[in-house]
């Protein structure tokens, strides 16, 4: 019941989007999603407040830090 939170899983087509982080030049705010690679169009999951939220984001994608897009 209690104790570590589950690591979720983030479904989507490779072939179609790419995990990336949005990051704004004013504020410095992350949010990470999905953007899709025709469109460009960024679909927000979660805000990062942290590099522990960073990873487990990743991880929920099965990628690693450097492989995430940093969006402007």
């Amino acid at each position: 019941m209690f104790g570590k939170k589950k690591i979720k899983t983030i479904d989507y087509d490779h072939s179609l989007q790419i995990p990336a982080m949005r990051v704004s030049i004013c504020t410095g705010e992350k949010v990470a999603g999905l953007q899709d690679i025709s469109t460009k169009k960024f679909h927000d999951i979660e805000l990062i407040r942290n590099d522990k939220e960073l990873v487990e984001f990743c991880e929920a994608c099965g990628i690693s830090k450097e492989e995430i897009k940093i969006i402007n």
